[in-house]
């Protein structure tokens, strides 16, 4: 079979689009990679692609789960799995988006095997965190799980609350299951990746703009029709980037100009982490920097054929 192609990379950083001009020219299918992109409530705030953009090349777990589900990384790999057989089947690449790095190292480096938690140890879990914060959490983390508290700081609420409500379900400091670890979807020499790696200030620039064309493409009236479902603000959905921010526009707490300011600063962050996750967990990928299309496309199907070249002659 032919190796899978992994893209990755910040949001905002043209993933999609490359993905689908890669399956066009190699023959391939393309399988979602980005944890928000999965939610078929939010076509405009993920920036999920449309048939248009799509221009025929078929695609795989977008826009597929309810807002009200709690889709987590374990679902994301089973699909994945199963998408990646199917197109291998019909003798096609798997070409795999996303900027959700998580979904794409639990996919060639295996899951740890933290077991589900309780529904009503994440509710007291998310009550501590709204009760106390980031800071709070972390104090109750530290004498139980340390080396995570210290990892995380104050900085990141959710990975804290993560952590102590798997400690509490468990007993169990979080680095113990980073131990354990289920085999990967993807083994060495069935995939190779790519981390677009564009200039910053360009690509800052790019998710402002891209914000305020979602506002114009109707991301309001997605926001608005979420928040008459009543839903749980701690669902994954309803932290989608920009959401807090327009919600609480549409209820009258703050400005139109002071909700896309927020939401614009809170994307350019995200993507700030995103690069920084690149340069920890992947940093063997190659890097692509140019933010041009054909200079990407030239890059990875060299890379891509010299691989596929190689694996065939291991069959011959």
């Amino acid at each position: 079979m032919h190796p899978a192609i992994l893209i990755h990379g910040p949001t905002a950083s043209g993933k999609t689009a490359l993905a689908i001009a890669i399956a066009r020219r190699l023959g391939g299918e393309v399988i979602n990679a980005d944890s928000m992109q999965v939610y078929r409530d939010l076509r405009v705030i993920s920036a999920r692609p449309d048939a248009e953009e799509m221009d025929g090349v078929e695609h795989h777990l977008f826009g597929h789960v309810d807002a009200a589900t709690r889709y987590s990384t374990g679902d994301w790999l089973e699909e994945a799995r199963r998408e990646i057989k199917r197109v291998e089947l019909k003798g096609k690449r798997a070409i795999l988006v996303g900027g959700t790095g998580l979904y794409l190292l639990a996919l060639t480096q295996g899951l740890s095997s933290i077991p589900p938690v309780p529904e009503d140890i994440r509710a007291e879990v998310r009550a501590i965190a709204e009760a106390e914060g980031a800071e709070g959490l972390r104090d109750r983390l530290a004498p139980v799980d340390p080396e995570t508290a210290e990892r995380l700081g104050t900085g990141d609420r959710q990975r804290l609350a993560r952590a102590y409500e798997v400690w509490l379900a468990t007993g169990r400091p979080l680095g113990h299951f980073h131990d354990e670890r289920q085999p990967p979807v993807l083994n060495d020499g069935e995939w190779i990746g790519f981390a677009l790696t564009p200039p910053r200030a360009r690509l800052y620039q790019k998710i402002d703009r891209r914000f305020e064309g979602m506002l114009m493409q109707g991301a309001m009236d997605e926001a608005r029709a979420l928040m008459a479902r009543n839903l749980d603000p701690e669902l994954p959905a309803m932290k989608a980037h920009g959401m807090p921010w327009l919600t609480a526009f549409a209820r009258g707490e703050i400005t139109a100009e002071l909700a896309a300011e927020n939401a614009k600063r809170d994307t350019r962050r995200y993507a700030k982490r995103q690069f920084t996750w690149i340069g920890r967990q992947f940093p063997f990928w190659p890097r692509i920097p140019s933010p041009e299309p054909e200079n990407r496309l030239r890059v990875i199907h060299a890379l891509y054929r010299e691989i596929d070249t190689v694996k065939e002659a291991d069959y011959s």
